[in-house]
């Protein structure tokens, strides 16, 4: 890159906008990542068979370089785009739960080993593993191990693997093109309810939208609003390894709810 602007830092990465030689715009993460920026760059140009994703320029063991993409204000019509494009990314499929190469969300490893049944997968390779790491009361653990144990239950009926995103918080997507614009992905074969889950923990402009075009695209399974905590356990817990007690009370009222069902 031959002219870069300092973006800050995240996760500690630090995050650049810069300008390569032959004039394109690009966005750079750089820092000490290991298989982190391998990892994201693999999901990337996996979900870009089949969504709008920046391109990977170059990743290296220490920098990940992608296409620059410019933000613009999301309308109702932008939001419906991208609800019927996320549906025919939940529909390219994958071959199992997980996927070829090891998995993070944000600097925290996954077990991504592939898998035939979704409630074992979400169960021993995103739940469980982030319950030891979350230093929980051992009153909260034993609930959430309850929980854990009715995830076939209350799973709802078995779906084929799902091309998913696996981070799909509202930060994750640009509005850009007219549609969404995914960066940053967790990338695996998983349950297509969990993108919209994630979507919906943290809010995302006109969600309504989004949602309904995604169900004029390809309709959710009866029930998946009240599977909505259920999905939500893995992302919520990760919040708690990251940021502490803060989303201790989210996670547990998930679980509650789960265990409701």
């Amino acid at each position: 890159m031959r002219s870069t602007e300092d973006l800050g830092s995240s996760h500690g990465w630090r995050l650049r906008r810069g300008v390569m030689e032959d004039g394109r715009e690009v966005f750079a993460k750089t820092g000490a990542a290991s298989e982190v920026f391998a990892s994201e760059a693999a999901g990337l140009r996996w979900l870009g068979e089949a969504i709008a994703v920046p391109e990977v320029i170059e990743v290296t063991g220490d920098r990940l370089v992608l296409t620059w993409v410019d933000s613009e204000r999301p309308t109702a019509q932008t939001a419906g785009r991208f609800g019927r494009d996320l549906a025919r990314l939940h529909r390219a499929g994958a071959p199992a739960f997980g996927a070829p190469w090891p998995g993070f969300i944000a600097e925290l490893p996954m077990d991504n080993t592939p898998a035939d049944d979704w409630p074992e997968f979400y169960a021993t390779r995103r739940v469980l593993p982030f319950v030891r790491q979350a230093r929980l009361p051992s009153a909260d653990v034993r609930l959430i191990e309850q929980a854990v144990d009715r995830f076939a239950e209350v799973a709802g009926p078995p779906e084929p693997p799902a091309r998913i995103h696996g981070d799909l918080w509202s930060g994750n997507v640009l509005w850009s093109g007219g549609s969404g614009v995914l960066i940053d992905p967790a990338a695996h074969g998983g349950h297509r309810e969990t993108d919209l889950a994630m979507l919906a923990l943290f809010g995302v402009p006109y969600q309504d939208r989004v949602f309904g075009a995604y169900q004029e695209e390809s309709p959710l399974a009866e029930g998946w609003q009240e599977r909505v905590p259920l999905h939500q356990l893995h992302p919520l817990l990760v919040h708690v390894v990251l940021y502490g007690e803060t989303y201790r009370g989210g996670l547990m009222a998930a679980v509650g709810r789960v265990l409701a069902l």
